[in-house]
């Protein structure tokens, strides 16, 4: 097939989900076309990086100022701020015309946008149509249902300016939402509960049909134990953007109502918080003597693979946390909360340990401490879970499987007849 694929920032390995799925379709054969922005120098060599996989990469750059102009610009129309921090003019209009070329006959089997923030891509190639035929099938990719995040972080964050813009953009993300089912060919989502969300906004229960659950993947490859690394004695590890509020909120929870209860019976376990940006409530921390904040790291995989636990006692969110899939892969045995485990298939105390309150957390990290026999088994039971479950390849294919579902009811008979031909061949 060929796939133009719009990503309104540039993949690599924090945003996992397009950076895996490019490669892996590109592996089974088929050609992507990449449409995507970047704000800084790294984004642009790193968009540069993907024409490794694609047979083709068109970055354009996306200032901060630009993105501020644009929310700003979005406040009197009521439209979420979502939709237009990344909007970018002259990639929409880039996409209009490799869509329909000086021809008006699209070169391309399926289109695929990724995110709340790129809808509005494929909105407007849908309202700018200009008499041209009808442009190939558009799968959006909504990633979360942000409207139900939303929710959680207006009622739940303790970042203040978090808590302040979901609750002044919670209404208008649901109204929008509400519309989006509609309006492509298909709409994919990380998790059954963000389906459920999403379905939840609409009134036609019909609308069930054109939503799939598509699970974000590791790469098993790059995220494997590593046996010349030997685990530190009692150090934990939490990972993650940390300027992202539902971090920071996860971050404040676990130093200010777990570590507390941890330090009481054990006070030389060490915590290392890693993850780029960390904000000023979480860069306070490092004045803790046990407490090691990173910032940004090169690499995350020693510290998953060195920890003696991985911890992520998430308050609030949605989709699937990365963070939680990345350290079992590299077999380190972690504790999580049920708001994590209720977008896995996982098996509570086989593949990772699970724990709701600030106390009954804190045993479960001093009962793994303890027992280093058990602390083994999980980590092996959560890579042998990883594997099986959630592994890029597979994930590509799955997608793979919703793009012929589409292209094989698409009305031009022709364009699936090739797609199908093209898909034979490249098996």
């Amino acid at each position: 097939m060929r796939i133009l694929y719009v990503v309104p920032y540039t993949p690599n390995l924090i945003r996992v989900r397009p950076f895996n799925l490019i490669r892996h379709l590109a592996q089974r054969g088929h050609q992507i076309i990449l449409l995507t922005l970047y704000q800084s120098e790294a984004e642009q060599a790193e968009a540069r990086g993907l024409e490794a996989y694609c047979h083709q990469v068109i970055a354009l750059p996306l200032s901060r100022w630009r993105s501020l102009w644009n929310c700003l610009a979005t406040v009197p129309r009521k439209e979420p701020l979502q939709t237009a921090y990344c909007w970018q003019p002259a990639l929409s209009r880039q996409l209009q015309e490799m869509v329909w070329g000086p021809s008006g006959r699209s070169p391309f089997d399926i289109i695929h946008i990724e995110h709340l923030r790129g809808v509005r891509y494929g909105l407007h190639l849908q309202a700018n149509q200009n008499g041209f035929g009808s442009h190939p099938p558009i799968v959006w990719d909504s990633v979360d249902c942000i409207s139900h995040l939303f929710r959680q972080a207006a009622a739940g964050s303790q970042n203040q300016w978090g808590r302040w813009m979901t609750r002044f953009d919670v209404e208008r993300t649901e109204r929008f939402e509400s519309q989006l089912l509609h309006r492509f060919s298909q709409v994919l989502v990380t998790s059954p509960l963000d389906k459920k969300a999403f379905l939840s906004l609409s009134s036609n229960s019909g609308q069930d049909a054109s939503i799939s659950v598509l699970p974000n993947g590791v790469d098993l490859a790059y995220f494997q134990p590593d046996a010349t690394m030997r685990r530190e004695e009692a150090t934990l590890v939490v990972s993650g953007k940390m300027s992202y509020h539902a971090n920071i909120t996860m971050t404040l929870h676990l130093m200010q109502n777990i570590m507390p209860h941890v330090w009481a019976k054990c006070p030389d376990v060490k915590l290392q918080i890693v993850g780029k940006d960390p904000s000023r409530d979480i860069q306070a921390f490092n004045e803790h003597p046990n407490v090691t904040v990173t910032g940004t790291v090169a690499d995350i995989r020693p510290y998953l693979q060195r920890a003696t636990v991985a911890v992520a006692p998430i308050t609030y969110g949605a989709g699937i946390q990365n963070k939680v899939l990345e350290a079992m892969a590299c077999a380190t045995p972690v504790v999580t909360s049920p708001q994590a485990v209720s977008a896995l298939t996982a098996v509570p105390d086989r593949d990772l340990l699970v724990a709701d309150d600030a106390e009954t957390f804190a045993q479960t990290i001093l009962y793994l401490l303890e027992n280093p026999n058990r602390r083994e088994a999980i980590g092996t039971a959560g890579r042998a879970y990883i594997e099986t479950q959630h592994n890029w390849a597979n994930v590509a294919g799955q997608l793979e499987e919703v793009y012929l579902g589409i292209i094989s009811n698409s009305p031009s008979k022709l364009e699936k007849g090739r797609a199908k031909v093209m898909f034979n061949h490249n098996r």
